[in-house]
């Protein structure tokens, strides 16, 4: 009894402690301190929740933003998440096969319905897909160029898509590795909002 004894009060401290205690805690300084970000980004327009932050989603229409190519099932699928796992000199990743665009047809797409001339370099993100497939963001770059076919089909000035662009433009944590980037779901909830 003197050895099960200190065993059983230490396990039922430490239930106590690591179960219960520290999880309320850390729940109840989220919740107050952290509240949108510890529910989930969650963006709503109109008191309807319409998607996170966090999770990039697939958008169709020629009227908005265009996320960056998605591997995640069938595109954006957050209970696939997955990248192509296809190494730089695998040529799957650069010629694609039957039911999977490689970067020469995503770039030939992508020109095509920005109207984007063969001279003009495009951005990374805008022909290869992320590792998780669930990338919310763009570059600014990438939304430059799509910013010409948002402002047409939403009749408003491009003018207008830039300032949305550079107001809603977010800089990588210390400047570090990456360029400028947007929100493709902020973006076009405010691209709607011009409508």
């Amino acid at each position: 009894m003197k050895i099960i004894r200190p065993a059983i009060v230490l396990t039922l401290f430490f239930v106590l402690v690591t179960g219960f205690a520290f999880p309320y805690l850390i729940t109840g300084i989220a919740q107050t301190a952290f509240r949108h970000q510890a529910n989930g980004s969650m963006v709503t327009v109109g008191g309807k929740v319409v998607g996170s932050e966090l999770i990039g989603q697939s958008f169709e229409s020629s009227k908005f933003f265009h996320p960056r190519p998605s591997a995640a099932g069938s595109g954006y699928d957050a209970n696939n998440s997955s990248g192509t796992n296809l190494g730089p000199t695998n040529p799957k990743l650069l010629e694609g096969e039957k039911d999977f665009d490689g970067i020469k047809q995503l770039a030939a797409k992508y020109r095509e319905l920005n109207g984007v001339g063969a001279d003009v370099v495009l951005p990374v993100d805008a022909v290869t897909r992320s590792s998780s497939g669930l990338d919310p963001h763009i570059t600014v770059d990438n939304a430059r160029l799509q910013a010409a076919r948002v402002a047409k089909e939403n009749g408003v000035s491009r003018a207008e898509i830039d300032r949305l662009i550079r107001e809603l433009t977010e800089t990588p944590l210390f400047g570090l590795g990456e360029k400028p980037y947007v929100n493709v779901l902020r973006l076009n909830e405010r691209v709607a909002g011009l409508r």
